[in-house]
């Protein structure tokens, strides 16, 4: 990595500090064995359509795809959470940022180039995991809604984007393993953030619906970009277009938030 950033003069060159960077941690993260993920994955589809027909009464179509959905998204998630984080923690602890810093790389150009390899294994491993659903699925004889489906992987990919720049935002100040949580943390109350702030609603608390209020505000709503259950029932349910590019605009928006602290705390960040 330290050959490649060195080897073309930097000042006129920094989208290539940035693909440098994104590349050798998209490769970084591939030696985590993150490729068993895939193998696990497989197995749940493989199981699942072995045993549903017989325990859902006809409706084990749309169970299957739902779980497998699901298991796309909990599993990445836990990339998000645990790669992302001990992928920035690693170098700062083996000093390799002290060595790239005196180079001619920007923190904010390292950062981002960070981002964009992990992210990228997170959209690399949704195209694999999409294709083994539908292999499996055309094996058992059902059919998906490939219009839909795709769109909520779309959706979900701007999800993860949320997630990384999260994970790589709490990495900057803290360490790997409480980052973690906190990434996770963050995808549980930003699912419910929205639940949250009904409830506070229909409360006669005006404190509990302030703190809602203010933990709507803050938290990212994913429930937003959840589109699993019309993924599931076809694109007869989805939103209309004008709610969907509101939503998609929301997800990147929120990335791009989330990035820019994550850069400006690490670049004031005493290594």
């Amino acid at each position: 990595m330290l050959d490649s950033l060195t080897q073309h003069h930097p000042k006129n060159a920094p989208w290539k500090r940035v693909f440098v960077t994104a590349s050798n941690a998209f490769r970084e993260v591939l030696r985590e064995r993150i490729l068993y993920l895939i193998g696990v994955y497989a197995l749940v589809l493989i199981v699942s359509l072995r045993i549903l027909p017989p325990l859902s009464a006809g409706a084990h179509p749309k169970i299957f795809l739902d779980l497998a959905l699901a298991s796309m998204e909990i599993l990445t998630l836990f990339v998000a959470a645990f790669v992302s984080t001990r992928s920035l923690e690693k170098e700062i602890q083996q000093r390799t940022l002290l060595v790239l810093i005196s180079k001619p790389i920007s923190r904010a150009e390292l950062l981002f180039g960070k981002f964009l390899g992990l992210w990228g294994v997170l959209l690399a491993a949704l195209v694999v995991m999409t294709l083994l659903a539908i292999g499996v699925a055309a094996l058992g004889g059902i059919s998906m809604a490939l219009g839909s489906l795709l769109l909520s992987l779309l959706f979900l990919a701007l999800k993860l984007a949320i997630l990384t720049a999260a994970a790589l935002l709490f990495a900057a100040f803290t360490s790997s393993l409480l980052a973690a949580f906190f990434t996770l943390g963050l995808y549980v109350m930003g699912n419910f953030s929205q639940d949250l702030l009904q409830l506070g609603d229909t409360l006669d608390s005006s404190l509990f619906q302030t703190v809602a209020t203010v933990l709507y505000l803050v938290l990212p709503d994913l429930s937003r970009l959840n589109l699993k259950n019309e993924a599931v029932y076809g694109l007869t349910t989805l939103p209309d277009v004008g709610s969907l590019l509101l939503d998609g605009l929301y997800g990147i928006v929120y990335a791009v938030v989330l990035l820019a602290l994550a850069i400006a705390i690490f670049q004031r960040r005493q290594l």
